[in-house]
């Protein structure tokens, strides 16, 4: 009989070890699995690269595993809050983070590349900036295109709001952002939920991520 639920966190996530890329969903707070990455944290992993749209606000999750030095670095589009300086700012500018920015489209289809195997695409996003440094780029219709390399990683670590226990998943609205592609991109896909249902409970038209993709699930309320 197939079932992934776990029962706590740390069987969820264990096996994540050090230098682990880690891609997490969500859109800033909205869909981030926030108790698998306080698992993370508990773990004591150390090394470590995040993958995410945001980076932190100063005062989340991501906030504390920076405190705690156990992030290496970021792969983002938002590394900062919106107001003031964060954790991420006092790191970066010590040397203690490394920063890869990404424009927020170019980081969701690079994911959605790693997961569908595709080696790599041209977009004109950055194109003739900073960005595009020590990137290829091609002339196409008479335009400047760069190409980018596809991102996957070691964890997915995704947050959805109902899952069986074979792993399919809907997501509430938003927070859906990055969930399901990231799902696909990494060797091992955790899903955090806030609802456990029976099989048939999920209406095959609204399941968003199919079962295959996720590895393991575990409720969080």
């Amino acid at each position: 009989m197939i079932d992934k639920r776990c029962k706590n966190v740390a069987d969820a996530i264990a096996g994540i070890r050090d230098g682990a890329v880690l891609l997490v969903g969500g859109f800033g707070t909205s869909g981030r699995p926030t108790r698998l990455m306080e698992g993370v944290l508990e773990l004591g992993v150390r090394d470590l690269t995040i993958v995410a749209n945001n980076a932190t606000i100063g005062t989340d999750i991501v906030g504390d595993l920076m405190r705690a030095g156990r992030i290496r670095k970021i792969v983002c589009s938002f590394p900062r809050g919106l107001t003031g300086k964060t954790i991420f700012d006092e790191l970066y500018h010590a040397g203690r983070i490394e920063l890869e920015l990404v424009p927020q489209g170019t980081l969701a289809e690079r994911i959605r590349a790693g997961a569908a195997g595709i080696g790599g695409f041209f977009t004109r996003t950055a194109a003739g900036t900073e960005l595009a440094r020590g990137k290829e780029t091609r002339e196409i219709r008479g335009e400047l295109y760069v190409l980018e390399e596809p991102i996957t990683g070691d964890v997915a670590l995704i947050k959805a709001q109902r899952g069986d226990r074979w792993g399919n998943l809907v997501y509430h609205r938003g927070a859906r952002i990055n969930n399901p592609v990231m799902a696909g991109a990494a060797r091992l896909a955790v899903a955090q939920v806030s609802e456990f249902v029976e099989l048939g409970a999920l209406d095959p038209e609204h399941v968003v991520t199919p079962g295959i993709f996720i590895d393991r699930l575990v409720e969080a309320k």
